[in-house]
């Protein structure tokens, strides 16, 4: 058996904003961290699962820096709001979405102003936009 566990993984650790993920641990596993936490190793089990995660991106730190820069993907945090859809549209221009991080959608665009604007949306990290505009972009969410 195993106990779920919920736990904020940062997207991006200088602003402060997280995802809860929810990740299943057999007992000896949780019981080893919890033993390093007894012994002061880490503050508690977020503390020692957050390191870990650290430590295997770093680990990972080239591959991760090729596929970012091969997949032309931003990092971070990129708002779009109902105006940064308004103009692009207004140009006549369809965007191509590439983030690793949080594509946030503001919560006052129309499902039919995003279908219109945004072609394609490949996110590495987490989507925040309205039921209604998810379900008008499904097909064009990698």
């Amino acid at each position: 058996m195993s106990e779920i566990i919920k736990l904020p993984i940062e997207v991006k650790p200088k602003t402060g904003e997280s995802e809860k993920i929810t990740i299943n641990l057999g007992y000896v596993d949780l019981g080893s961290i919890d033993l390093l936490v007894n012994e002061s190793f880490y503050a508690n089990r977020t503390d020692f699962i957050r390191t870990a995660i650290r430590n295997l991106l770093d680990r990972h730190s080239e591959t991760t820096r090729q596929t970012i820069a091969r997949n032309k993907f931003d990092i971070g945090i990129r708002r779009f709001t109902r105006q940064d859809l308004e103009e692009v549209k207004a140009a006549g221009e369809v965007l191509n979405i590439h983030i690793l991080g949080l594509a946030s959608i503001a919560s006052d665009v129309p499902p039919e102003l995003a279908a219109a604007t945004i072609a394609s949306l490949h996110v590495l990290g987490a989507l925040d936009a309205s039921p209604a505009v998810k379900a008008a972009l499904g097909d064009r969410v990698k």
